[in-house]
């Protein structure tokens, strides 16, 4: 069976991309909405814009749609100085969160709308409006009106006359907004479905982290006009390349120290490449019969069977697979790295994948709370840390733990319901243990 190629243009230096934002600034007065932003979106990509309000993120999808023009810079599809170009001209079509539909006409006359203003055939027509129907699975509500179908089915007429003309590119302005949440974590999976079945580069706004982290295939998080990272959403999600992007996305223990170097640990009672069984020293004590089984042996069992000739049975010592076996269980911390130094009541923090040449910088320690473990007794690992348990939220499936640790710094634990509630062995005002590995979080400079 042939591998699957990974869709990432991004990476690829043969691909072209679709859209080229250019140096591209968009001032009101005297505000700057856009800040000297340079950017690349590729073809079929589903590309996320995510931030808070007022960042930016709808000027600069205006601006595609052409709705706004630059103050300075340039935007070009498919190769194509945008800045001219009026919105009825451009291969782009957008759709608003409101929807838009007109509700004197059918479901099947708000498809065919833009349609009837072009020069395509009536059969070609009604042969597109049929496919978008289908397409969106709405073939059964062709004849109703806005108002005789649900939130989500408008939702996907909406979609469905966007993409009726075969756009290039559609821009989604946080088109799932006015949904309740299980109806748009449903619709998401239907916009990523329809996006893949047309081949459309979809450009979606949105705030909700969730949703961008659902559908795109990349996310730019965006704040005051500037895009501060572009990644996958598994990248953005676990190496943040800021404070600003890990506290936006999701939950996030933040915890500011000073680093140094730390120095390589020599490895301790590590037997040597292809060292046999029986050159490894056996200290454990071997096991001995009680002192009733001496009794019974010598009284009862020696003047029927005789004495006892061999040697009481040593427990064989472990082979060199056992030992290694053993040695990968052990949480351990990797060789170099950096120390945290953040705290002078608790012990440093262990980052074997920090940056060396960062050793006496001030840095930001970042670690998501599922990555940390909670336990009532010190655990064998790389860190821990003590601390009392000071509230629970319970959320279902999960219970996140907020947790004071020794000198007042309030850090986050999450853990998986696996046991029910009433079974559950910490509660408030515990003693804990928090811990966690030496590569599970990353230290970020600004």
């Amino acid at each position: 069976m042939a591998q699957e190629t990974l869709f990432e243009p991004w990476n690829d230096p043969n691909e072209s991309p679709l859209i080229q934002f250019k140096n591209v600034t968009k001032k009101f007065g005297d505000f700057t909405a856009i800040d000297d932003l340079t950017q690349d979106i590729y073809a079929k990509e589903f590309f996320a814009l995510l931030g808070p309000s007022g960042c930016g993120k709808t000027t600069m999808m205006r601006m595609l749609g052409g709705f706004e023009t630059p103050t300075s810079g340039t935007i070009q599809i498919a190769g194509q100085d945008m800045n001219n170009v009026p919105p009825n001209k451009r291969a782009v079509n957008m759709m608003f969160q409101s929807y838009a539909l007109f509700p004197h006409l059918s479901i099947y006359e708000n498809i065919a709308f833009g349609l009837r203003r072009t020069d395509m055939a009536k059969g070609a027509i009604d042969a597109r409006v049929n496919e978008m129907l289908k397409l969106t699975r709405l073939e059964k509500f062709a004849q109703r009106k806005p108002h005789q179908i649900s939130g989500g089915q408008r939702q996907r007429v909406a979609l469905a006359r966007s993409l009726a003309k075969a756009p290039k590119l559609l821009l989604l302005d946080e088109p799932l907004g006015a949904l309740d949440k299980k109806l748009r974590q449903d619709t998401q999976f239907e916009l990523m479905d329809i996006q893949e079945k047309t081949g459309t580069t979809f450009v979606i706004v949105t705030h909700d982290q969730e949703e961008a982290m659902t559908v795109a295939s990349r996310v730019a998080v965006m704040d005051e006009g500037r895009i501060i990272q572009v990644a996958t959403p598994d990248v953005i999600y676990e190496a943040p390349n800021t404070t600003y992007v890990a506290d936006f996305i999701g939950d996030v223990n933040l915890i500011k120290g000073t680093v140094e170097l730390r120095v390589s640990s020599a490895p301790v009672n590590d037997p040597e490449p292809g060292a046999v069984a029986e050159n490894i020293v056996d200290e454990t004590p071997s096991p001995q019969p009680n002192k009733l089984g001496e009794w019974i042996h010598d009284k009862l069992l020696s003047p029927i069977i005789g004495e006892r000739i061999e040697p009481i049975k040593r427990l064989p010592p472990p082979s060199t697979a056992e030992l290694a076996a053993s040695q990968e269980k052990m949480q351990t911390a990797q060789d170099g790295g950096l120390l945290l130094n953040w705290s002078d009541k608790n012990p440093t923090i262990i980052v074997s994948n920090g940056d060396e040449t960062k050793d006496g910088a001030t840095l930001t320690f970042a670690i998501r709370p599922e990555k940390l473990n909670i336990s009532k007794t010190k655990p064998d690992a790389p860190n821990a840390l003590q601390g009392k348990v000071i509230d629970i939220a319970y959320l279902g499936n999960v219970s996140t733990y907020y947790v004071e640790l020794i000198g007042g710094q309030m850090i986050k634990a999450q853990m998986a319901n696996a046991r029910r509630l009433a079974r559950r062995d910490i509660t408030w005002e515990d003693d804990v243990w928090v811990s966690f590995t030496d590569t599970a979080g990353v230290l970020l400079e600004r």
